[in-house]
């Protein structure tokens, strides 16, 4: 109960109201020592004033101490003009122990000495000073016993604690039963809500419909029910693009069969010595093969499932090399390639991942630059910073066209060269996000194309697995 919200609440409450209750005691123990001393001193001097009003003012021994055991005192001291006088006396028991002055005190002053009053077990006297009422006098004193006051405050502060404990308890409960109805009531409701719609998030039947009058919690069961139907709405889209992804990947298997089919009789057909034949079948092969390699990208596009990048640090050059290496036996006459990465430089990464992404940008750069002609430059280059690396790809190709930079990472329309899927830059950035990265065209145009691939730095991982 005591990790509940309600059980915090009700906690809390029950301290906060004993603070309150003890900043409230002790100012309030000091009040009634004070009114119980004020009245001590004051049926002290009804009896000092008998004492005076009587013939020679003189009375028996045995009214003086009846006198004194009802002001709860030992002795009194009147001054009345410029002399103190004795008017009651009466043995004391012991030496006093305590002085307490009456005329006008400080609440300080009070609250300190109720205090030690009460935490002092001594059986001592206490002297008290004070102003007689009613123009009696100039003061008055008086010698009392310790004990009985003490005794009187620890009855009455008791009872304060006790009285504070039921308007603790009382508080506490009512803060307890409030915020149950007000809070924990409306919050149980949006987390039985997230449970069932977890269940089933394609029932829009189960999307919570805001019903709280509580102005923060209104807003978080509207923003949970927005945000419940936007992700209903997607799981449909999406179900419906598996459907239709998984449609096309049978018409792709079905329609590779049926062109590689059709690719064999066209091979045959070249050996035609028809004139018209031998024009025309070199690009009936070129179409049909293009449509084979987009109907195979499509198959393995449906089939990937990318694993987690396996990272580990990783010398950039050697894979930058190899990469430009293996287009290079590919590559026409007049395509040059150049690695100006750091030899020293150290990523981390997944180093087989890494190469297919530099090997799907250098091999889109090479297929450019022989579309415009077959000259040209293909670098890779890479720097460090004090957040991550960056890997920068580029040529001195043509550039992109506008079309093919609104979707250049997006599956099957970022597609430049006739015939090509647009798959590779798609996979290629997705590989980037596995690593926390991305991949970004830095500048597309008459003078060239420059990707850069940007890997975040995580300081202690590095530090770690550098050492």
């Amino acid at each position: 109960m005591i990790n509940s919200l309600s059980g915090r609440f009700l906690l809390l409450s029950i301290i906060f109201v004993m603070i309150a209750e003890v900043l409230i005691f002790v100012p309030s123990v000091a009040r009634f020592r004070q009114d119980y001393l004020l009245a001590r001193l004051e049926k002290s001097q009804i009896a000092s004033l008998s004492v005076l009003a009587s013939q020679d003012q003189s009375i028996s021994p045995d009214l003086a101490q009846e006198l004194l055991d009802n002001a709860g005192v030992y002795n009194v001291v009147l001054r009345r003009d410029v002399a103190s006088q004795l008017v009651l006396s009466s043995p004391v028991p012991g030496a006093v122990t305590t002085m307490v002055d009456l005329r006008d005190p400080s609440a300080w002053y009070l609250i300190m000495g109720a205090m030690k009053q009460l935490f002092d077990t001594r059986d001592g006297v206490i002297r008290v000073l004070g102003e007689p009422t009613q123009a009696a006098g100039t003061l008055i004193e008086v010698a009392m016993p310790q004990a009985p006051l003490r005794t009187a405050m620890l009855e009455y502060g008791l009872n304060v604690l006790f009285l504070s404990a039921v308007i603790s308890v009382f508080s506490a409960a009512l803060l307890f039963l409030t915020v149950g109805r007000f809070m924990v009531r409306p919050i149980k409701r949006v987390v039985h809500s997230m449970e069932a719609y977890a269940q089933a998030p394609e029932d829009a039947r189960l999307v919570i419909k805001p019903t709280s009058g509580i102005n923060e919690l209104r807003a978080a069961e509207d923003t949970l029910a927005e945000l419940q139907t936007r992700l209903t709405g997607s799981l449909k889209q999406k179900e419906r693009l598996a459907q239709l992804g998984g449609a096309v990947a049978k018409i792709s298997h079905d329609l590779r069969n049926i062109l590689t089919t059709a690719t064999l009789l066209a091979d045959r057909m070249e050996r035609s010595e028809d004139p018209a034949v031998q024009r025309s079948a070199p690009k009936l092969v070129n179409s049909l093969s293009r449509a084979v390699n987009l109907c195979e990208s499509t198959l393995a596009f449906g089939r990937v499932d990318e694993a987690q990048p396996k990272l580990a640090i990783t010398q950039v050059f050697e894979i930058a090399d190899d990469v430009l290496k293996s287009e290079e036996l590919s590559a026409t006459d007049g395509i040059q390639f150049v690695c100006d990465v750091p030899t020293q430089m150290m990523v981390r990464c997944d180093s087989e991942q890494l190469y297919r992404i530099l090997g799907n940008l250098v091999r889109n750069a090479r297929q450019a630059l022989e579309a415009a002609g077959g000259a040209g430059e293909i670098s890779i280059s890479g720097a460090e910073s004090s957040d991550g690396w960056c890997v920068i790809v580029s040529d001195t190709g043509p550039g992109l066209p506008p079309r093919a930079r609104e979707n250049l990472f997006t599956a099957f329309e970022g597609g430049v060269r006739a015939g090509g899927s647009g798959l590779g830059l798609a996979i290629a950035a997705e590989l980037a996000r596995g690593h926390g990265g991305k991949l970004s065209l830095q500048r597309s145009d008459e003078s060239g194309t420059v990707f850069e691939l940007y890997l975040p730095k995580e300081n202690a991982l590095f530090s770690q697995a550098a050492q």
